[in-house]
């Protein structure tokens, strides 16, 4: 009996579960330049990395992707810190990073493995991305880049149909329930030109022919320490709490193409949703969903409870 009222309890759950879209939500962000002279690109991924993490996303949900320790760089006259602000008032570093690829481990085919599960057997969890068709992902990308391709490291490149085509395998692998795709950097817009799987927004910097620019530089660390596009939308995510109410179109609607020096593009062809209903958080945020039924439950836990002890 008891096994019997537990296995309905078991299906009941799961029908309720089935009737959910969206139960969790992952973070992928790649920095994909080494070198000192681009500072300003590891400071956007932690800049982004830190922001996922404030409005709850564990790291455990989390991929970071860092071609280069700039932390660690001799000629950062601030050891172990990164710094996205002049004032150097937050350091992006010194507290609770954890980062999953590192230096020579960002690479193009690494990247397309974690987006499609294709590793080996006894690759660690914490660098494989486990979503599923309930998932939505945050997939933040910066480096240098140009048209319809984007540098690793100054090694490689990887395009706009090797994205595409990876966002297909995890459609047909149910790998995620819908993707938000940011990118900044040169001619940004022409990478998801290529995309044709559904359920995916995409935002880019600037547009084919367009450089995307820094916002400014730190005199005493001697480099640019953040990109225009991605200080702009930081700024506006830093309005945003948990709980916020505010959308992806109230960010989109704050971008102004002559504080950013570029042109952003926005893509929502293959997204079904109105962004004036998408909130913030349903991207950037921790899932935590909570139903109450206030008579079915409550009514089949008590006859449980009462099973159980008839059994004592």
């Amino acid at each position: 009996m008891r096994m019997l009222l537990f296995s309905w309890l078991v299906f009941a759950w799961v029908a309720v579960a089935a009737t959910r879209s969206h139960t969790n939500n992952w973070a992928v962000i790649v920095c994909t330049s080494r070198f000192w002279f681009n500072y300003r690109h590891v400071a956007n991924a932690l800049s982004m990395y830190r922001t996922v993490k404030r409005l709850g996303i564990p790291d455990s949900q989390i991929l970071l992707l860092l071609a280069d320790d700039i932390a660690c760089n001799p000629r950062n006259a601030f050891p172990g810190t990164v710094y996205n602000n002049a004032d150097r008032a937050l350091d992006l570093y010194g507290e609770s990073v954890e980062v999953d690829y590192r230096g020579y481990d960002v690479t193009v085919e690494n990247f397309i493995r974690l987006l499609t599960d294709r590793f080996d057997p006894d690759t660690p969890r914490s660098k494989r991305l486990l979503t599923d068709d309930r998932s939505n992902i945050f997939i933040y990308m910066t480096g240098h880049g140009g048209n319809e391709f984007l540098k690793f490291q100054d090694a490689e490149e990887i395009s706009a149909h090797d994205i595409a085509d990876a966002f297909a395998q995890m459609y047909e692998k149910r790998r995620y329930n819908e993707i938000f795709f940011m990118i900044d950097t040169c001619q940004a817009n022409t990478m998801y030109s290529h995309f044709y799987s559904p359920n995916i927004l995409a935002v880019g910097s600037s547009e084919l022919d367009e450089s995307s620019y820094s916002h400014h530089a730190d005199i005493d660390i001697g480099v640019a320490v953040i990109d225009r596009f991605t200080y702009y939308n930081l700024e506006f995510l830093e309005n945003v709490s948990r709980t916020s109410n505010l959308t992806l179109a109230d960010l989109f609607n704050s971008y102004d193409s002559e504080e950013i020096a570029s042109h952003p593009g926005i893509r929502t062809d293959l997204y079904q949703r109105d962004l004036s209903d998408v909130l913030i958080t349903d991207f950037f945020g921790n899932v935590q969903e909570v139903e109450i039924d206030s008579s079915k439950p409550r009514g089949l836990l008590s006859l449980l409870n009462q099973q159980i002890k008839q059994a004592k």
